[in-house]
């Protein structure tokens, strides 16, 4: 590794380290003797929060760091360019998929309502050269059920299993590596094994659409829009590669903000864009509207499994879900209660401080909840920095433009994924049943202790 890279990381860990002590000290009397028990359990040093490490690439390796670095505009180019050349043999479909939690963004940025901002945002992609684009919105949706169903298989095995509940999400890439690279195994049974929307999509892209196309996957280049820099870190996992054909499952991923700023580079104007409709993954027998899942902004994974398992497991119809604020907004739980007695305690948790006080009370056996929607970003998906950082930069989150995107994001109709006619469609066409092999394969993974907590700076502390 180069003295440049080194003393860049070094000058950023410094510069991490004196904001989180300063955020630290700031951060009141409530949560000062919890985050001193937690700091005790850590080696002697400067404190650093996982927070400031995720934006800091010290603990990847160059390998690592070589593909991520890949992520980006010039990437696409790349095969843009190619494209445009006689060698047919090195040609590819570029197909775009857009996240959900990106499109309120565009919405704000371009003064428009969601539906007709993803049309627009269809347009700009499609004028460059991208042949199709998707929203990942059916993704998500197998996410979900696959969540659901994970999570009834675990509350029903919760006696004889030490390791079924609580069950954590898995949607979000900054959690999952904090998770394998500093917890390891006190959390990671505990994490739910069905894939994040995105690597469902990567999936779907690969092998039913090329499928469909009558492509060899490595012939498809797959771009994902996302409101989040870690998703590039999990497009990048082994584990979504494959060898054999030699290619992953998301080529590029490219934050919303990344998309936004080459727009501005070529001076686009909103007005002379094309309004385009999104592709249908089943082609035109697919629904072009757009709707959302229920939840706060970020696919409500906690409301969704609630619903199911009240109904599943105690034949009970949940249709209004009460939030609890405990420490903060992004602390929130929900109880089922029947007589008396608590059946079901959920809870959502956002941001690496609120994480390390589950981390906390894990580690003294204190943790009521069967479930926990766990995501890295305060505020959830929608202030993922790739998209919510205030222009005047240093990490902060512009609040008014969240704001907006909260509102725009809600605007749109809300739909079950159990009655999304598409999902059921894929199930039988795509995987042969909802409990096949071939979804099992498709639609899971695995997360594991990845041991390097070692190659973390000394003067780190968690």
């Amino acid at each position: 590794m180069s003295e440049v890279n080194t003393g860049k990381r070094k000058e950023k860990c410094e510069n991490c380290t004196k904001q989180c002590n300063k955020k630290q000290s700031e951060d009141g009397a409530n949560s000062h003797k919890e985050t001193e028990e937690v700091n005790e359990q850590a080696n002697e040093g400067s404190q650093l929060l996982l927070s400031a490490c995720l934006s800091c690439d010290g603990c990847l390796s160059d390998e690592e760091n070589l593909k991520i670095s890949q992520q980006n505009m010039e990437e696409v180019e790349r095969v843009l360019a190619l494209n445009k050349r006689c060698d047919v043999s090195k040609h590819k479909v570029l197909v775009a998929s857009l996240c959900p939690q990106s499109l309120p963004f565009f919405a704000v940025k371009f003064g428009l309502d969601v539906p007709e901002a993803a049309q627009k945002l269809c347009g700009f992609l499609k004028s460059l050269g991208v042949q199709y684009v998707f929203d990942t919105t059916i993704a998500a949706g197998f996410s979900i059920l696959e969540s659901q169903k994970e999570f009834i298989q675990r509350y029903r095995r919760r006696h004889h299993d030490a390791h079924a509940l609580p069950m954590f999400t898995s949607s979000c890439p900054g959690w999952i590596r904090y998770s394998e690279r500093v917890l390891g195994s006190l959390v990671t049974p505990h994490i739910c094994t069905a894939r994040s929307p995105q690597q469902i999509m990567g999936c779907l892209v690969k092998d039913y659409f090329s499928k469909q196309q009558k492509l060899s996957p490595d012939k498809v280049f797959h771009v994902v829009v996302a409101p989040c820099f870690d998703k590039k870190v999990e497009a990048v996992r082994e584990e979504f590669y494959s060898s054999l054909l030699e290619t992953r499952e998301v080529d590029c991923v490219l934050t919303s903000g990344e998309i936004y700023y080459l727009m501005e580079q070529r001076k686009v104007s909103v007005e002379e864009l094309d309004s385009v409709p999104l592709d249908q993954v089943l082609g035109e027998a697919g629904d072009a509207a757009l709707f959302r899942h229920e939840g706060r902004g970020s696919e409500g994974f906690l409301e969704h499994v609630f619903k199911h398992a009240t109904k599943e497991l105690f034949g009970l119809d949940v249709h209004e879900i009460t939030y609890k604020t405990l420490r903060n907004r992004d602390f929130q739980e929900v109880t089922l209660e029947r007589d008396g007695e608590t059946l079901l305690q959920f809870a959502a948790i956002y941001g690496f401080r609120n994480i390390q006080t589950l981390v906390h009370r894990m580690r003294k056996g204190r943790v009521p909840y069967q479930l926990v929607e766990v995501l890295s970003c305060p505020g959830g998906c929608l202030s993922g920095r790739g998209q919510a950082e205030s222009e005047a930069g240093g990490g902060r989150v512009d609040k008014a433009l969240v704001q907006q995107m909260e509102e725009a994001y809600s605007s749109l109709p809300v739909r079950l994924p159990e009655l999304n006619p598409a999902l059921h469609t894929l199930y039988q066409d795509w995987l042969q049943g909802q409990d096949s092999l071939q979804a099992n394969k498709l639609l899971h993974t695995e997360y594991r202790s990845q041991n390097q907590i070692h190659t973390q700076p000394p003067h780190m502390q968690w």
